[in-house]
């Protein structure tokens, strides 16, 4: 059966209002207080799965990022379209770096309010006109709200699957991130695998969304939401697991596979994440 429409991916329609997007960041940050909040220091000690960070640090990650894009935010908000520069950002990282593992959730529940409350202060003109100087470049507000998504929803998933095998991304943060994927897939790439790997185009089937899609894989590398005429491979599986593929995130046995000229290896390496 097909999946409803409002979990099927799609991939290039990126959806114009703000208002999806704010609605899946304030839900995502409220399952993710919800989780560390009760948290010993020990627990938060826990290595998550991003490599090399505890769920500590993840949350020192998200809590940084969120004070420094509340500033572009506000930038933006004064008609500035300077970017962020490392000596203004670099200091930022230092001061969160060096905090506890507790101070590091304390701090990450304040930054993260503050950015979302910027967020939902702005009116429907706001929200169409202003520009963020993001460090992706110069965004509209939809779109900047995309780029945070993704940090939000990847980097609180590090954190759950560590305190829950079972954890997933949920449904409608899958289909919200599977419209800008295209622009994260580019970006996040490992250009020594595409250089080996292409040129091909591979089939990407989503198992539980009756969906297929184009991957290119060339001088440089899109998804496309159509069917290659001829495919070198095919990449299948549900459109959750798949998704974190393309964040680097796949773990063993998650029913995703690939056949033909290109192994799961392959796209693993092609996909590092961040």
């Amino acid at each position: 059966m097909p999946a409803d429409s409002a979990t099927t991916p799609t991939p290039t329609s990126t959806s114009v209002s703000l208002a999806p997007w704010l609605e899946a960041l304030h839900t995502s940050s409220s399952r993710l207080t919800a989780l560390v909040g009760g948290l010993s220091e020990a627990e938060l000690s826990r290595p998550s799965f991003a490599d090399g960070w505890s769920i500590a640090q993840v949350l020192s990650h998200l809590g940084s990022a969120a004070e420094i894009s509340a500033g572009l935010l506000q930038r933006g908000l004064a008609g500035d379209t300077t970017g962020p520069r490392r000596e203004e950002v670099a200091p930022v990282w230092e001061r969160w770096d060096a905090l506890s593992a507790p101070a590091q959730r304390e701090a990450w529940t304040a930054a993260d309010a503050h950015h979302l409350s910027l967020l939902d202060s702005l009116d429907e003109q706001a929200s169409a006109e202003v520009r963020v100087p993001y460090f992706a470049g110069l965004l509209g507000v939809p779109e900047y709200a995309g780029y945070r998504l993704s940090e939000q929803s990847v980097h609180a998933w590090d954190i759950e699957v560590a305190l829950d095998p079972a954890a997933t991304v949920p449904p409608a943060e899958v289909r919200l991130l599977w419209e800008r994927l295209d622009a994260v897939a580019t970006r996040f790439r490992d250009a020594e695998t595409l250089q080996r790997l292409g040129p091909r185009q591979l089939s990407v089937r989503l198992t539980d969304a009756d969906r297929t899609l184009l991957l290119d894989l060339d001088s440089e590398l899109h998804l496309y939401p159509c069917e290659p005429a001829e495919p070198a491979g095919t990449l299948a599986g549900p459109a959750e697991a798949v998704l974190r593929l393309f964040y680097g995130r796949l773990r063993q046995g998650e029913g995703v596979t690939a056949t033909g000229q290109v192994t799961l290896a392959d796209l693993r390496a092609l996909f590092p994440g961040f």
